[in-house]
């Protein structure tokens, strides 16, 4: 990725206090000149004051209209251009040949504050003015290099400045226009509470603050580095993983260092590192990396370009600043997520509570709907379980509960649900799966369990209590999901009445009365 800045102007009061010391320098200059012929001149020198004069107040009122050229920059930068030359130049008609290299320091003085202004354009304008204006006068005196080199001489120095200016106008614009775009984005990202909209705008300040052919932020989860945000060479690979041993961002992740490495032409010696590509078949020739490090996230940000020297130390120093606010801001869409998870679960078991619950069911019905495929769904209920408390106590009762619990995920897939619905009695919602099916993983989850071996405090074995299931279908047996629920509850109770320990309908209910 290599995009060109648009490098914004400094504000006017700021340009004025960049170019005082040369005015002020302007000034006293001329004054002096003025001052001389005062003293010390005829009346021949009457000219050189008068223009000396007009030179100090069109440099006083200049000066004051700096500032308020915010409206009018454009129109401003060709008169003050011209003006400027056309005076710079005429200088030579009236200093005296003992002043001719006072002329030259006032050529460079006034081409810096055009430069300084206005920018390049308006400074080049001011010389060719000034050029225009002084040769006709000194076109005589230009016989033999020397004079010729002595007539150029404050012309080249002028653009040498007039460059140095711009370049370090250019390169203080552009940093400062990639911390204001990092500290914009900052903020927007630390009010973010979605790891997906977090990474969005840590991606869209990469793009505006920092030049790169790669980049990526990856987290660490179950050993290995997740590459949450991944871009190489305009195409984005998302979703990416690579080891956490070997890489360079292992090595930066597992030693909490930074990592500037501006050639990787050179040997690159760290313990532990080889060669690695990940994205495109291309292997980055200038790669830096920033450790991330909160309570909730460990990682990397990093940047990487496929030609050598393509970052200096002022990119490491902002990418190192911009990683503060992208560790912040997902450490705390992370823990804004466990608080979520958190209250969506049921504190016991880490199933769905009953609220949340209903809300899963009401989205997974409407995409039933939308889909015309079945959505079945589970009430099972530990039979007996009040006297199973009263006999083993609640904390064996607690664990029976939890074994439930994770004996149903066992036998259900992603897109499914499990709640608590209250008590002892749990509900499993299966999108995409009929009645036969719904009654197979009921089946698979009472034979799971009995096979379960649960102890008491005493580390003795306790008996597996039996379980008791209802299932109904959406949309064949309801269109609602509370009357679904309402089904499967009152065919819960049928299997209990018929003695527990058994699913309500049989399977023949599924294969004559709701084949599919």
């Amino acid at each position: 990725m290599r995009s060109k800045k648009t490098i914004s102007s400094f504000a006017p009061h700021e340009v004025r206090r960049f170019i005082l010391p040369t005015t002020l320098a302007s000034i006293g200059i001329i004054a002096g000149i003025i001052l001389e012929n005062i003293f010390f001149g005829a009346l021949l020198a009457l000219p050189l004051i008068a223009y000396g004069s007009i030179f100090i107040i069109s440099t006083l009122i200049n000066d004051a209209l700096i500032v308020r050229t915010i409206n009018f920059r454009e129109t401003y930068g060709w008169f003050n251009a011209i003006l400027t030359g056309v005076g710079l130049g005429s200088l030579s008609y009236f200093l005296p040949h003992h002043l001719v290299e006072t002329s030259h320091i006032l050529i460079v003085f006034g081409v810096i504050a055009v430069a300084t202004v206005s920018g390049r354009l308006y400074a080049y304008l001011s010389l060719l003015a000034i050029l225009v204006v002084s040769l006709p006068h000194e076109f005589s005196q230009l016989s033999g290099l020397a004079n010729i080199l002595y007539f150029a001489t404050p012309f080249l120095i002028s653009m040498i400045v007039v460059e140095a200016i711009i370049g370090i106008q250019e390169t203080t614009q552009q940093h400062i226009q990639r911390l204001e775009t990092i500290n914009k984005v900052s903020r927007q990202i630390m009010l973010s509470l979605e790891t997906e909209k977090t990474l969005e705008l840590i991606n869209a300040t990469m793009q505006d603050a920092l030049e790169a052919d790669t980049y990526f932020v990856g987290i660490v989860r179950d050993n290995e580095i997740h590459l949450d945000l991944f871009y190489d060479d305009g195409e984005y690979f998302n979703g990416t993983r690579v080891p956490l041993g070997g890489t360079l961002s292992g090595w930066v992740i597992k030693n909490q260092k930074e990592l500037f490495l501006p050639d990787l032409r050179k040997e690159v010696r760290l313990e532990g590192v080889g060669d690695f590509v990940i994205g495109k078949e291309k292997t980055s020739l200038s790669w830096m990396g920033v450790p991330l490090k909160a309570v909730n996230v460990t990682g990397i940000i990093a940047l990487g370009a496929y030609t050598p020297n393509s970052f200096d130390q002022a990119d490491m120093e902002l990418l190192s600043n911009l990683a503060q606010h992208v560790t912040l801001a997902l450490d705390n869409t992370i823990r804004h997520a466990h608080v979520e998870e958190q209250a969506r679960l049921d504190s016991l078991t880490g199933v769905y509570n009953h609220g949340y619950f209903l809300k899963r069911l009401a989205e997974q019905a409407e995409e039933s709907f939308l889909t015309n495929t079945p959505l079945s769904l589970i009430m099972l209920d530990i039979d007996y379980f009040k006297q199973y408390n009263d006999t083993f106590g609640h904390l064996v009762g607690d664990r029976i509960l939890i074994a439930l619990c994770t004996v149903i995920k066992q036998h259900v897939k992603q897109q499914d649900a499990v709640g608590r619905w209250g008590g002892e009695e749990f509900i499993v919602s299966l999108p995409g799966a009929n009645g036969l099916q719904a009654m197979q993983v009921a089946e698979r989850i009472g034979e799971t369990l009995r096979l379960l071996r649960v102890a008491d405090r005493d580390q003795k074995l306790v008996p597996i209590p039996t379980i008791s299931q209802g299932i109904a279908v959406f949309p064949d047996e309801a269109h609602e999901i509370f009357p679904l629920i309402d089904l499967a509850d009152r065919r819960l109770y049928v299997a209990k009445e018929r003695g527990r320990n058994q699913i309500e309908p049989a399977e023949t209910h599924w294969t004559v009365v709701l084949p599919g």
